[in-house]
């Protein structure tokens, strides 16, 4: 077995004991393995592994890598999870099973736009500003419900639920401070009915994530060393 298979067990290991300690069945919860900086071989046995949902932050970087793994249509689902300008949203569509970073009511147009044109809704989350840095893209809090309605009258996407970073910080009450207003969010968009999907917690913070209620991680230097 190698090294990142190894790691990759461990990680649903924690996964099962961050859900049992929530009462929650760790079936619900979904690994997007984040290959930032991962070269091909060794997404391979990421996948060979388990790994369904690969996450990439940049189109240029993500696309040669995309193009490459073809083989692996079918296998695997691509999803952005990085900071997606208007302008390589055409590039995206094209290249990404999902897009998780979409974080205003101007990029949903746009996605929307080419959901039409392709005649296939694009599946995308919205990404919430749940820790207030202003040094991060996302809608802030007090904004969701209006984006987020604004966002389910738009005929080209399917919104599937919500994404949010928590602040890098030692201090848990603040990390779980994050995850748990996403969920109270949801809460009050409809629930998990309505948005089913919960993406928060990284490597670091990924099992308060899920006590908080996450339904996937997105694990890069848990799996890989790095990413």
């Amino acid at each position: 077995m190698s090294r990142i298979e190894e790691n990759f067990r461990r990680i649903l290991e924690r996964i099962e004991e961050a859900a049992r300690r929530a009462g929650r069945n760790a079936h619900e919860i979904t690994i997007c393995a984040v290959t930032k900086g991962v070269d091909l071989p060794e997404i391979r046995q990421a996948v060979e592994a388990g790994a369904a949902i690969l996450g990439e932050n940049r189109v240029q970087v993500a696309e040669p890598k995309i193009r490459e793994a073809a083989d692996l249509t079918g296998r695997v689902s691509w999803h952005m999870i990085g900071h997606l300008q208007r302008n390589k949203a055409r590039r995206a569509v094209e290249l990404f099973d999902e897009i998780e970073s979409v974080d205003g009511v101007a990029l949903a147009k746009r996605l929307s736009e080419l959901g039409r044109e392709r005649g296939r809704p694009v599946p995308i989350l919205a990404e919430v500003l749940t820790s207030g840095e202003a040094a991060k893209t996302g809608i802030p809090l007090a904004e969701v419900e209006g984006v987020v309605a604004e966002i389910r009258e738009l005929p080209g996407v399917v919104l599937g639920g919500l994404m949010t970073m928590a602040p890098f910080t030692d201090d848990e009450g603040a990390v779980r401070s994050s995850f748990s207003k996403l969920r109270e969010m949801r809460d009050r968009l409809g629930g998990a009915a309505a948005l089913p999907e919960l993406s928060m917690g990284m490597t670091a913070d990924f099992e308060i994530a899920i006590e908080e209620g996450s339904t996937r991680v997105r694990v890069g230097t848990g799996i890989f060393g790095r990413g």
